[in-house]
Formats: structure tokens, sequence, C-alpha cells
């Protein structure tokens, strides 16, 4: 049984903010203010991130250049982790570097091995300004840090060399969606 509102239920769906765009590629600013106005920013993060059928989403990735970002992702065994982080500060990043696929919706229909830990810790707050602390292993541990790098203003493909940028690079020019 489900206990409390469902995320994003009171939120509004907003488009995407695309590769290319300069809002993805500046670091964000902190949140001072833990008002309705927060609130509403992560209701509409939620939908937003279920509309697209994403495991995350940072504020920037809306036009939103504000340090928050919201997840709903398994981790390798299958657990489902469900929040939001207000001013995030990745305070670890270790373990064992796995390079897996990594997608964004900010990149939509385009992945590429991508070098993460399979360990990370992210401290913040919450929507309320109370102290936060999320612990991810695995796929979840990759989601952490994909959304941090958003809201440092960096994304996946920022991360990748070689032949693996050359052709995420090559895609994104035959992209439907890129300008």
């Amino acid at each position: 049984m489900r206990h409390g509102p469902i995320p994003g239920a009171r939120g509004r769906v907003r488009p995407l903010t695309l590769l290319g765009d300069p809002v993805l590629h500046e670091p964000c600013r902190e949140v001072t203010d833990f008002g309705p106005q927060l609130a509403a920013l992560v209701e509409d993060l939620f939908a937003t991130m279920y509309a697209a059928r994403g495991v995350g989403l940072a504020a920037n990735q809306i036009g939103e250049p504000l340090r928050v970002f919201v997840f709903d992702c398994p981790d390798d065994e299958d657990v489902r982790h469900l929040g939001h982080v207000v001013n995030p500060r990745l305070v670890e990043a270790d373990g064992v570097v796995v390079r897996g696929p990594e997608g964004c919706l900010s990149l939509p229909g385009l992945e590429a091995g991508t070098e993460r830990h399979d360990h990370a810790v992210v401290e913040g707050r919450t929507v309320t300004g109370e102290p936060v602390t999320v612990h991810g292993t695995g796929f979840f541990a990759r989601c952490l840090q994909h959304e941090f790098d958003h809201l440092e203003g960096g994304l996946y493909a920022d991360r990748l060399t070689g032949w693996r940028r050359r052709r995420l690079m090559r895609q994104v020019q035959r992209a439907p969606w890129h300008r």
C-alpha cells in the first residue's frame, strides 16, 4: 500500500531542454527559498520525468538553472529509490569504475558506454529544507552521479573520449531533435 501523495501528480509536464541549450552547460544556482515555488518545481520535475519515462531529472533539463534533481531509479538488485535532493553535494563517488550504457532525456534516444563509480553518496536538503543523505550503488549510483553532473553544467557526453565521443556526436547530428 502506498502512503502519501504520488510524486508529480500535482505537477505539470514541461518541455525538456535539449543538448545545445546553454542552460545545460552552466553551473546551477543554489536554492535559497524553500517555499511553495520550490515544491511546485519538484512536482513538475517528477511529472516531466515520468512523462518522458526517465529515472532522474535535473532542474536545468526543464530550463530552471537551480540545484535540484529528482529520481525514481532502481539499483542493481532492483530496489526502487524514489526522492529528490535540493542543493546536492556529491560527497563520495568510489568503489569500482564501471563502463555502462548511459542515456539522458536531454539527448533523447541516444546512449553511450560511460564510466562511473559503482557507489555514490549525495548530501543535500529536502524540499522543506531538512537535511538528507542518499546512498547509491550500481545503476542508482550512476543515476546520482549523472544528475549531479547536470547541476554542475555537465552531460554524460562530456565524459566521453575517443571513438565513443565521436560516435555519439555523429548520432546527435542525425537526431531528429538536433537544431
